[in-house]
């Protein structure tokens, strides 16, 4: 092991000289902790192997990103790093379909442009319009839709009343952290979703697996979009208390 002050000495190094070698001897150095998060994690859903993979790329980016002259020790530095690199990995695994985060991104903003533009005309845009919108290429837009994903875990949801913000379902009921910090895996939340009403799971089904705005919900369902957005509300209060 090498000390802390060694340490500092060979991270101004390879801030000078950006020497590969160097970089590895800290990350050498610093490798027990991507092993000790990964072993806190794991159990949880996702082999071992992956979350020390996840772990230790975190930490490669943190020996490159770590200034010494900033105050901090590394270990106080790298540990919150490591641990949401982590959580991200959770949080990306618990979708059926995984895209890469761009594309994840882009999708997401395609979805709401969607949803902003049906509201007011009635009809969904064309993928023209949605690029001259959203100042992306056609080609990106078209991606975007293709990949969309229909995990609950991950979909839209209107929380707040007059001014209405979107956010993802895993942020509404987890406690501040993962979701999979206070349950194994989807399977709980599954269970739940058994147990609501008829409507509530049509709600449910519509809106996050199909990815149906909530004026389309509503015409399924001959209500209107108002009570939509309070079913919602009231579907992930329900799931957030069986849950946590």
């Amino acid at each position: 092991m090498i000390d802390e002050r060694e340490a500092d000495n060979l991270f101004r190094e390879y801030r000078r000289t950006h020497d590969v070698a160097l970089r590895n001897r800290l990350v050498e150095n610093y490798l027990y902790i991507a092993e000790i998060l990964a072993k806190k994690f794991s159990g949880r859903g996702v082999e071992y192997d992956d979350l020390y993979q996840v772990a230790s790329e975190a930490l490669i980016a943190g020996v490159e990103k770590f200034d010494p002259d900033l105050g901090n020790r590394f270990t106080t530095y790298i540990t919150p790093t490591v641990t949401g690199m982590i959580k991200n990995y959770f949080r990306d695994y618990s979708r059926s379909v995984r895209v890469p985060r761009r594309l994840y991104s882009v999708a997401v903003k395609v979805r709401e442009a969607t949803d902003e533009y049906f509201a007011e005309f009635g009809v969904k845009p064309t993928v023209k319009q949605l690029s001259e919108q959203l100042k992306l290429p056609e080609e990106l837009i078209i991606e975007a839709l293709e990949c969309r994903s229909p995990v609950s875990l991950d979909a839209g949801v209107k929380t707040s009343g007059e001014e209405e913000k979107e956010s993802p379902l895993y942020e509404l009921i987890s406690d501040n952290g993962s979701a999979f910090e206070k349950f194994e895996d989807k399977e709980s939340l599954k269970a739940e979703i058994e147990k609501l009403d008829p409507t509530e799971k049509k709600v449910i089904s519509l809106r996050f697996l199909q990815g149906k705005s909530q004026s389309e919900v509503g015409k399924i369902l001959g209500v209107s979009q108002m009570f939509v957005s309070r079913a919602e509300r009231k579907i992930v209060e329900k799931l957030k208390e069986a849950l946590l």
